[in-house]
């Protein structure tokens, strides 16, 4: 019996970016599959801050609302060859500081059988706005 492995798309991929800005972890981990690996855009490591698992994954994931409780990625743009992908977008948000942070990004996907084995993220290194005075 041959095993279909159902195509990522670029409609996948963009309901994937709409879940990141629902803020929906669930759903989130629902497009990865259970040895999902996170390469962060930052950390100590050359490949950024690299998350192993399932859970490690997820923990990360909702970090990232912790730090920027508006979080959004917008002006998503996506494509799929194969058994990869890339999604191109403008992230904005608000640090708990106060500190503004706008900038141009991509994740590069490595897909399996469906699902999104690898999210390695980059964007651009650019200071954050100052924190609005208090009104």
């Amino acid at each position: 019996m041959q095993t279909v492995n159902p195509e990522v798309t670029t409609e996948v991929l963009q309901a994937f970016a709409d879940a990141w800005n629902r803020h929906d972890v669930d759903a989130l981990m629902s497009f990865m599959t259970a040895d999902c690996v996170f390469e962060a855009s930052a950390g100590a490591e050359a490949c950024g801050t690299r998350y192993v698992g399932s859970a490690a994954v997820r923990a990360a994931f909702a970090e990232v609302w912790a730090v920027f409780p508006d979080a959004h990625w917008g002006s998503a743009r996506h494509f799929v060859h194969g058994d990869r992908g890339v999604s191109e977008w403008t992230f904005t948000g608000t640090r708990t500081d106060g500190a503004r942070i706008e900038v141009q990004g991509c994740d590069l996907f490595t897909f399996r059988a469906g699902k999104i084995l690898l999210k390695n993220s980059y964007r651009k290194n650019r200071p954050p706005a100052a924190a609005a005075p208090p009104r």
